[in-house]
């Protein structure tokens, strides 16, 4: 099993990133397909539109918790998770790219832990 890490799809990418896999479900604004340098685009592992809509509509770090056990049921139930996990099992270091602005409250960094537990078993 390789590196799991994540990254903001604004940061330029790096050797060090491995493979690189867009996890979000729209492409971000402002970034060039060209320049993005993804190896991937997992629209499936990202959250549903009615729960990115509702996590962003008046940006309320209340519901960050409720966001976070939300998107891991979803994550439950999502079979594109097992494409995910193969290929982090085939590289050496994989970074989850996302376009949010917070680094700490995050679909990515959700995805992250998920995949993180899910490897341990």
């Amino acid at each position: 099993m390789g590196a799991i890490q994540i990254k903001r799809i604004y940061q330029p990418a790096e050797k060090a990133d491995g493979k690189r896999i867009l996890v979000d479900r729209l492409w971000p604004r402002g970034v060039k397909k060209e320049a993005a340098q993804i190896d991937e685009w997992m629209k499936a592992v990202a959250p549903s539109d009615a729960l990115r809509k509702w996590f962003h509509q008046d940006n309320d770090p209340a519901k960050w918790q409720e966001f976070k056990a939300k998107y891991t049921l979803e994550l439950k139930q999502n079979t594109a998770i097992n494409d995910l996990l193969d290929i982090i099992r085939k590289n050496e270091k994989v970074t989850l790219l996302y376009a949010a602005r917070d680094d700490q409250q995050n679909h990515a960094m959700v995805l992250m832990q998920f995949i993180i537990e899910l490897l341990k078993h």
